[in-house]
């Protein structure tokens, strides 16, 4: 089998980290890249040694003729990129979330099963070594029959931390207890229930978001129930991102980079059963940790099986898809005060919807830069 070849756009510092990857592994080569911005465009392309750079984006395809396409720039340039890319028949590696709201979800998809190509949402922790480990302690039975899943953020403004954390948390959560079908979400804002007035845009351009502290309560389609918390901390704390997984014979917790097993379901402070174990996670072959990040390299590497199989990623478009169902539905159910089954039959944006019911215009538009987004924020509420 052959090589594919890859083109990036978007040479931000999501879009090198993805490079980095797709020019290591021995079954990809990156032939070119493409950015607005040319120092970044230049910067990245002296990393990678590539001529080959673009500020056009159908210039790029036409002339470098890529099987593969990453789309790695701002939220509200998904949705036009990804159609742009499709048109010309070819395969996406896309940044999460998939677009801003479901119905241009809905149309990236669609396009992509009419030109038979490919989408893939770039949630590299599905698929990396720690996550690999925990789903093959759960196919073992290490703790024997899932019960509940416990997600936590990293302690950003809630829905902005639904939006660039819960994602990655909430498709992990898809490969270890299913679809989801129904979901619930509380929205606070200043420790009250939110209002249309706090619908506010997200910065980095991901679109409308409500609630500073966000919780949520997931019923999987068989059977299993979870949690997902996404509450905004004084500091960000990066080492809060987790998922427990508490079975009904011992408990998994997954941090990124490790993984670890409680053999018994109950927390026994005595000395002998109170121990978490590390699993072992094992890299694949041929990776090289001195070239990229393991969970990029995972991701590329099971984008090459699934083409040379002709099947969807890991993280394919419909699984993307389904994330954003349930961020929307968590949106949705905040806002309306009740439980929302999935898939939802309305796909515009819930809390533009909620907004216009109240009589209140879109929400004006905001700081992309996160601190300033927060300061920015936190006047509108009254706080110094």
């Amino acid at each position: 089998m052959g090589n594919y070849r890859v083109a990036i756009v978007g040479c931000g510092p999501r879009g090198s980290a993805i490079s980095l990857a797709y020019a290591a592994h021995p079954r990809t080569t990156v032939v070119a890249v493409c950015d607005l911005r040319r120092e970044l465009r230049d910067r990245l392309g002296e990393t990678l040694r590539l001529s080959y750079r673009y500020a056009d984006l159908d210039e790029m395809i036409s002339a470098t003729k890529p099987d593969l396409v990453v789309i790695a720039t701002g939220t509200e340039f998904h949705h036009e990129l990804a159609l742009r890319v499709l048109a010309h028949g070819v395969h996406i590696d896309i940044e999460k979330p998939l677009t801003t709201d479901l119905r241009r979800a809905d149309e990236v998809l669609k396009l992509a099963r009419k030109k038979r190509v490919r989408v893939a949402v770039h949630h590299q922790g599905r698929v990396c070594a720690s996550m690999r480990a925990v789903a093959r302690a759960l196919r073992e039975g290490r703790i024997g029959r899932v019960r509940h899943l416990i997600g936590s953020g990293k302690g950003y403004y809630g829905g902005y931390g639904l939006l660039n954390i819960g994602t990655h948390t909430l498709n992990a959560m898809l490969r270890l207890a299913g679809p989801c079908a129904e979901v619930s979400g509380t929205l606070l804002v200043d420790r009250r229930p939110a209002r249309p007035e706090d619908v506010v845009l997200a910065p980095n351009g991901m679109g409308p978001i409500a609630g500073e502290d966000i919780t949520a309560s997931l019923r999987f389609a068989n059977g299993i129930t979870g949690t997902l918390l996404h509450q905004r901390f004084p500091v960000v704390d990066a080492t809060a991102h987790a998922i427990e997984v508490l079975g009904t014979e011992g408990r998994l917790l997954w941090k990124n980079d490790e993984a670890h097993w409680l053999p018994q379901p109950h927390f026994v402070p005595d000395g002998e059963h109170d121990h978490w174990q590390r699993l072992s996670a094992d890299d694949l072959p041929g990776y090289d940790p001195n070239a990229c990040g393991e969970a990029e390299y995972a991701f590329a590497d099971e984008y090459v099986r699934a083409l040379d199989e002709g099947r969807e990623h890991e993280c394919s478009g419909a699984e993307g898809l389904h994330v954003m169902e349930i961020m929307m539905g968590i949106f949705e159910s905040g806002a309306m005060g009740r439980p929302v089954a999935l898939p939802q039959r309305k796909r515009d944006h819930p809390l533009l919807r909620w907004r216009a019911q109240a009589g209140l215009p879109e929400p004006p538009a905001v700081s992309r830069n996160y601190p300033s987004w927060l300061l920015q924020e936190d006047r509108r509420l009254g706080r110094s």
